[in-house]
C-alpha cells in the first residue's frame, strides 16, 4: 500500500479508498477539509473504524450502489447518528458492463447521460448536509464522476478535480486488485477493458469526460444546471465546499 494509502487506511480502519477531498485548488482558494469525503462501501469496518467515522462527525452519507450491493456488503453504520441516501447510479448491473466490455470513457458517458437525475441529487445532497460522505463500492467510478462533478461546479481547478480522482488507483489495495482482475478474467477471458473497468482511475479519463460535458453543456456546472439543480444550490455548493483566500477556516 502506498503512503497515501495508509493514510486513508489510517483515517477510518475497514474502510478502503476513504479520503477527504480538503486542500484542492480552487477560484480564489481551496477546498475546505473536512467536508466533503468520499470512499468505497463500509461493510468492512471495525470497530474502530466504526469509532473513527463517527469522530469525523459525518451527518450524511451518500450510498449510490445498487440493492443488490447494498444487500452483499451492508454498511457497518449501526448506532451512529448518520442519515443514509441511497442514490443507486448505475441503471443496469455493474456485471453488465464486464460482460459488454465497454470502455471507462463509455461508462462515464453512460452515467452522465443516463442518470443525470440521480448525479444532481448526489451533488443535492452534499449541498444540504455537512460533512458528507460519498461512497459506492469501490470509490472510483461512480463516486469518481459525482464527486468531480461537485468539485467542478464548485470551481475548483481542473487539474486539481482530475488529479483527486486519480488518486484512488493507488489507494486500492494490490492485492485486492489482482484477486478482483483474476476473478473477473477467468469470466471475461477476452475482455479488452477489464483491468480498467475493475482497478483503474486514469486521469485521461476524467478529462475525456469533462470535455465532453463542456462540448454538450458549455461546462460541468451548466450541464447539473440543464438537469435541475439551482443557480442559489451552485452558489451553496462552491460556499460550503471553498474557503476563499484571506477568509479564516
Amino acid at each position: 500500500m502506498t503512503e497515501s494509502g495508509q493514510e486513508a487506511a489510517t483515517l477510518v480502519p475497514g474502510a478502503e479508498n476513504f479520503r477527504d477531498v480538503g486542500g484542492l485548488a480552487a477560484r480564489g482558494g481551496r477546498t475546505r477539509e473536512g467536508i466533503l469525503y468520499r470512499s468505497g462501501n463500509l461493510a468492512q469496518l471495525d470497530d474502530a473504524g466504526v469509532a473513527a467515522l463517527g469522530a469525523l462527525g459525518i451527518r450524511r452519507i451518500i450510498d449510490l450502489r445498487a440493492d443488490e450491493e447494498v444487500s452483499y456488503a451492508p454498511s457497518r453504520v449501526d448506532g451512529l447518528e448518520i442519515v443514509t441516501q441511497r442514490v443507486p447510479l448505475f441503471l443496469g448491473s455493474v456485471a453488465s458492463f464486464f460482460e459488454d466490455d465497454i470502455s471507462l470513457d463509455e461508462m462515464y458517458r453512460r452515467l452522465v447521460t443516463d442518470s443525470a437525475a440521480g448525479v444532481v441529487e448526489v451533488v443535492r445532497g452534499i449541498v444540504n448536509d455537512q460533512p458528507v460522505l460519498v461512497h459506492c463500492t469501490v470509490g472510483k467510478d461512480r463516486t469518481g464522476v459525482t464527486v468531480a462533478l461537485a468539485l467542478a461546479a464548485a470551481g475548483v481547478d481542473e487539474d486539481a478535480v482530475v488529479a483527486d480522482y486519480a488518486r484512488t488507483e493507488g489507494l486500492l489495495p494490490q492485492e485486492r486488485s489482482r484477486r478482483i482482475v483474476d476473478m473477473l478474467r477467468s469470466l471475461h477471458p477476452d475482455a479488452v477493458h477489464l483491468e480498467d473497468l475493475a482497478t483503474r482511475s486514469p486521469a485521461p479519463v476524467m478529462r475525456t469526460l469533462l470535455a465532453d460535458l463542456r462540448a454538450r453543456y458549455g461546462s460541468p456546472t451548466d450541464y447539473l444546471l440543464a438537469h435541475g439543480l439551482g443557480d442559489d444550490e451552485v452558489a451553496e455548493l462552491r460556499r460550503v465546499l471553498v474557503l476563499e483566500d484571506g477568509h479564516p477556516s
